[in-house]
Formats: structure tokens, sequence, C-alpha cells
């Protein structure tokens, strides 16, 4: 008899756990909970820049370091450039090397490791004693014009006068005029080193900057600056998942609603 009841009791209290269940299960599932995750994709339009150094015989000039005055304006050109790489992270840069003639280091590429050792290896003398900057303009234009960027930017260094080049200014400035590229053009040493209307006629062509540097402070600021004016646009879209969480309380509220039924007809 006494088992009798014990079982009597425990169905019952069954019973109403799953009539409970049934409920609650509902209430819940009407509520409609949701889980809600958002995902942040940044969309980087990377730049095809191309640097242009002089490697001509007067880059040997020393005392351009205030920190090591033997280090000549090559080297701390190599230097400054080899920097400016190694803080690029979604544009592909090229090298262009100039002195007699004109020539591509370097072509477009997103590996600055491997352009920062082009960069180290760099020699004065190889190309001759002389200055193309026209010439050297012709070769990254023409690399460029194979470019699908939408940001194209050439800086061009040198600390002397163009006195070797095939191609006449007026060429040029035509080429560099109907060009997307953005020129910027530094002179490097004393003002009398360099022609310092030539290159600001060729950055006015070329939509973009003439600068100059007297010393290597100097001249790592003005990358810095051509960097801040070029700076790359990112995209940020915010996506937001929602997952609907009413079907495992309903599963739970029909479970106990249709269990709670047999067993009250069980007993019935």
């Amino acid at each position: 008899m006494e088992l009798l009841l014990a079982d009597k009791v425990r169905k019952n209290s069954l019973i109403v756990w799953l009539k409970w269940f049934s409920i609650v299960g509902a209430v819940v599932a009407m509520a409609s909970p949701v889980l809600i995750q958002e995902y942040t994709n940044s969309k980087r339009d990377g730049r095809d820049i191309v640097l242009i150094i002089d490697s001509s015989e007067s880059m040997k000039q020393a005392r351009f370091d205030a920190k090591d005055m033997k280090k000549n304006k090559f080297t701390v050109v190599q230097e400054v450039a080899s920097d400016f790489v190694a803080s690029r992270e979604s544009d592909r840069i090229g090298l262009v090397t100039f002195a007699d003639i004109a020539f591509v280091a370097s072509p477009l590429t997103f590996e600055t490791k491997f352009l920062q050792q082009i960069i180290g290896m760099q020699r004065m003398g190889v190309a001759g004693k002389r200055t193309a900057i026209n010439d050297s303009l012709v070769q990254t234009y023409n690399m460029l014009s194979h470019s699908k960027a939408k940001s194209k930017i050439a800086i061009l260094l040198t600390d002397g006068i163009d006195n070797m080049s095939k191609v006449p200014l007026s060429e040029v400035k035509s080429l560099v005029e109907k060009s997307p590229v953005t020129l910027y053009t530094i002179g490097i040493g004393t003002s009398r080193d360099y022609d310092g209307k030539y290159l600001q006629e060729l950055a006015k062509a070329g939509e973009g900057e003439a600068f100059g540097a007297s010393d290597a402070q100097t001249l790592s600021e003005i990358y810095q600056q051509i960097d801040e004016l070029e700076a790359s646009k990112i995209e940020a879209k915010v996506y937001t998942k929602v997952t609907y969480l009413y079907i495992y309380p309903l599963f739970i509220s029909i479970l106990s609603l249709l269990l709670f039924i047999y067993f009250r007809n069980m007993r019935g």
C-alpha cells in the first residue's frame, strides 16, 4: 500500500513539473529571446607607391646627419627610405634608382622586407655619376601605368640638377599632368645643390608638393608628412548576426506538454 502511494506521489509530482515546464517554456518562447553578435570588417584601400632615389656621385657628400657626420647623403636616404617602407601595411612599393641612367631596382611589391634589402643593396656609381631625373620619371610612370590601384604615388628624391636625361622637361611635364599619379618631389642638401623651381614645377604638374631637406631629421619628417597626406582610407562595416532562440524553449514546452498529456492519460 505504501509503495502504491509513493508511486502515485511521484507521478503527481512529475505531472506538476511537466505542466510548469510546458507553461514556462511557452512564455519564454513567446518572449522570443535572441542572441546578437556583431562583426567588423575593415577594408583598407592600399596604394601603389614608387620611390625614386638619386644615386649620382653628388650623393657622396657627408655631414648630412647631425648624429653621425661621417654618413653621406645616400646612406641617410637608404635608412630613411627603408624605415618608410617598413611602416607600410597594405601598400605596394617599387623602387627606381637613377644617375646617368634610370632603372627599375624593384617592381611594385608587398614584400617590404625584400624591398628593404634591395634598398640596402643599392650603390652609388653603379648607374653613373650624373643626374637623369626626367628619365627616372618616365620609368616610374611607365611602371605605374599598369597599376590598377585607386591611389598611385611617386616620391622623387634628388640632390642635383638634371644634366643627363634624354627626355626633355616639356615631355615629362606633359606625361605627369596627364597621369593620375600624385608626384611629390624632395630636394636634399642646400638650396644651391638642386633646382628648387624645377622640382616645384614637377610637383605642381603631378598635383603634389615640393619639399626641401637640409638634414636627415627633416628628410625623415618629410616622408612622414607625405604619408599623412596620402593616408590609406579605411572603410569599416559592422555586420550584425541575429540568432533567434525561441525554438529551444518552444521545443521544451511542446515536449513537456506531450509528456504531461501522456502521464495524465495513464493515471486517468
